[in-house]
C-alpha cells in the first residue's frame, strides 16, 4: 500500500500552473517536524515536496499561504530525469489526494478541507463567531485533545481541557 500522511507548515506560497491539456496543478513544500530530538536537543524537520491536481490544487492555492499549518494525505511518487550535466537525478514527492486545515481557531485550522465555503473580499474565508467556516464540517478532534472517555478526561498538550465538539447529523456524514 502506498499511502503518506503528514502535518507541517508550508515553506513558501503554493505555486500553481496548468498543463498543456488544461489540468490545474499546485506544487508546495511541507516542513514536517520529526518526533524526536537530535543529539544537540533540537527537533529536525523533513521538507516534503507535494503536488496537488485539479480541485485540490485550486483549493490549496486559494486557502493556504507560506507558514500555514496543513495536513496532507496522498501517495509517494518517484521519478528520474537527466540533468544538464548529464547525470541522472531521482525525485520523490507526494501526489496529494486530500488536504486539511490544521491548527486552532485563531489560525483558521481545525476544519476539514472541502470546497464550497464562502469568502470575504480579502480572499479569506468568512467565519462564524465560533471560528468555523460556513459549509465546512468540523472533524472529530484528536483523542489527545479534550475527549472524555468514561470518567477520564483527556487534555491537550498544554494540559487544557478542550471539549468543544460540534454535533453532526448522520445525514451530513460522507459515508
Amino acid at each position: 500500500m502506498n499511502a503518506w500522511h503528514g502535518v507541517g507548515n508550508l515553506t513558501r506560497d503554493p505555486e500553481s500552473g496548468t498543463t498543456q491539456s488544461g489540468i490545474v496543478y499546485c506544487r508546495f513544500t511541507v516542513a514536517c517536524q520529526r518526533r524526536f530530538k537530535d543529539a544537540s536537543g533540537n527537533y529536525q524537520a523533513d521538507f516534503i515536496q507535494c503536488t496537488a491536481w485539479r480541485q485540490t490544487a485550486e483549493f490549496v492555492q486559494r486557502w493556504f499561504k507560506k507558514g500555514d499549518r496543513i495536513g496532507v494525505s496522498g501517495s509517494i511518487t518517484t521519478g528520474s530525469y537527466t540533468g544538464q550535466d548529464g547525470q541522472k537525478r531521482y525525485t520523490t514527492e507526494v501526489t496529494v489526494d486530500n488536504v486539511e486545515f490544521v491548527g486552532g481557531r485563531s489560525d483558521g485550522g481545525g476544519q476539514a478541507a472541502q470546497s464550497g465555503s464562502s469568502q470575504s473580499a480579502g480572499g479569506q474565508p468568512n467565519r462564524n463567531p465560533n471560528g468555523t467556516i460556513p459549509g465546512i464540517m468540523q472533524p472529530p478532534r484528536n483523542q489527545s485533545q479534550g475527549t472524555t472517555y468514561g470518567s477520564q478526561q483527556r487534555m491537550d498538550l498544554n494540559g487544557q481541557s478542550n471539549d468543544d465538539f460540534m454535533e453532526v447529523d448522520d445525514d451530513e456524514l460522507p459515508f
